[in-house]
């Protein structure tokens, strides 16, 4: 086990050891899935038979014993980016979150589950997936309208609004006080296992300190939270690279609240929400509680200044001396159409790319539009998607057109918007870890809006703030 200790912790919080476990779902047991519903919802209820005489089990049982009972919270990895969990139905769990994270208490958390029957059962007044209902529902408590979305894109990266249910078993902190909250089933199977074995909802922002680049990998969370929590379960780096697609479908039309790993593009392939519209700003508003998570606050900010260039700007050494002054070393996050530093014609005063060739469509294909559950992955595929660590590659470099020479350090995320969307956070926090001046980010097209693009320039132009270029 990989132990670590802290000496810059939150002022007032005692040092805690924070250990980081890695832990390999192939060797926690036996997954049993049941079958699908009549309406093909998935994941309506599975089981997971613990085989405690192997590290990775003990672990797992001793990260869910933490979500039940302890008061600090506990990261885990997620097919989006890594979470911060909490048992989402007791205050003192739940304060723990904004306490770590120095998270503003009017944003609300995003509730995950880890089946269909836990869903239901929180929406009935439950906090256990297991304790029989007072009494038979006459009418699903999920709402109709998010049942195509669910068969379609969970376990995965989209969270549903739903009505806070009259005797409600989550803490006040969780919904923020709103009369909504945001729930999700993760595509990750240590996740799942977790929430399963904790028998609990669990309330998970980003595992990082509030305003940072969110982690992706589970030394981002140490980065940013040793000292401050116990238990981190490492799981590999995230898949998708970017936080869930937060929709609101109990309003007419329904709209997307913050773009995320699901687009609008395959939103609107669903039966229902063909008509479903943006809600969201890319300047987030700064007055009145937000609905979902990402809406007010500023985040996904490094230390270094970030300035992002939009679509089809070259960069400049005339730009990079205008915003830095006598600051020499930069980070550059290429995306697809800028050159290697060292092919670059610095001299060049146009800081216009050619036109970029048409891009990939990142909807749906023909075959997913086909096959409604296209997305829906089983127990079993899950447990083979776990990804293989690739660290940040960066390459050093001097350019020097007049003055003094300015050291660039330069990484590539791109061409493919996938993969942009997976090392954008990695490489912000890569960068900034180099005590960069300030970084340039190329930016791409997302004026459809209807794609991932739409999700990397919103946390691009929220973690530039006002230095757009």
């Amino acid at each position: 086990m990989d132990l670590a200790s802290d000496a810059s912790h939150t002022a007032g919080m005692p040092a805690i050891q924070t250990e980081v476990v890695g832990v390999d779902p192939s060797s926690l047991g036996t997954f049993i899935e049941s079958a699908r519903s009549d309406e093909g919802l998935p994941l309506e209820d599975w089981n997971l038979e613990l085989d405690l005489n192997t590290p990775d089990a003990q672990t797992l049982a001793e990260a869910a014993r933490l979500l039940r009972e302890s008061a600090i919270p506990v990261a885990f990895p997620t097919e989006t980016v890594y979470g911060l969990g909490a048992d989402a139905t007791r205050s003192s769990s739940v304060l723990g979150i904004f306490k770590t994270k120095q998270r503003p208490s009017d944003n609300p958390l995003i509730v995950h589950i880890a089946s269909i029957q836990q869903l239901r059962c929180l929406l009935l007044g439950s906090r256990s997936a297991t304790a029989p209902s007072l009494y038979e529902p006459i009418t699903d408590p999920i709402p109709d309208i998010y049942k195509p979305l669910i068969q379609r894109f969970w376990p995965g990266p989209l969270t549903i609004l739903l009505p806070v249910p009259e005797f409600s078993p989550l803490a006040e902190e969780t919904t923020a006080g709103l009369q909504t909250f945001g729930a999700r089933m993760p595509r990750n199977i240590l996740a799942l296992a977790l929430i399963k074995l904790a028998d609990r909802p669990i309330a998970a922002p980003s595992a990082n300190a509030s305003g940072k680049p969110s982690p992706t990998a589970a030394e981002h969370v140490l980065h940013d939270l040793n000292g401050r929590i116990e238990l981190i379960i490492d799981g590999g780096p995230c898949d998708v690279g970017v936080e869930s697609t937060v929709v609101d479908g109990l309003v007419k039309p329904p709209v997307v609240l913050r773009p995320g790993g699901v687009s609008l593009a395959e939103l609107r392939s669903v039966p229902g929400w063909a008509d479903v519209k943006i809600g969201y700003d890319d300047q987030a508003a700064k007055d009145g509680s937000p609905r979902a998570p990402g809406m007010k606050y500023r985040h996904y900010s490094p230390k270094a200044k970030v300035f992002l260039l939009e679509k089809r700007r070259r960069l400049t050494v005339k730009a990079m001396e205008a915003a830095t002054g006598p600051k020499r070393r930069i980070g550059i996050i290429r995306t697809k159409q800028w050159k290697r530093p060292a092919e670059e014609d610095w001299a060049a005063e146009d800081d216009h790319v050619p036109e970029e060739s048409a891009p990939e469509e990142e909807g749906p294909s023909a075959a997913q539009k086909s096959d409604p559950h296209t997305f829906t992955p089983t127990l079993a595929q899950m447990l083979a998607e776990q990804a293989k660590y690739q660290a940040t590659h960066i390459d050093e470099c001097q350019i020097q057109e007049h003055g003094d020479p300015i050291t660039v350090l330069d990484v590539k995320i791109g061409p493919d918007t996938k993969d942009i969307a997976r090392g954008l956070f990695s490489a912000l926090r890569a960068l900034d870890a180099k005590e960069v001046d300030a970084i340039f980010v190329e930016g791409i097209d997302d004026e459809h809006g209807d794609d991932l693009a739409a999700a990397v320039m919103n946390r691009l132009r929220k973690a530039a703030e006002t230095q757009v270029l």
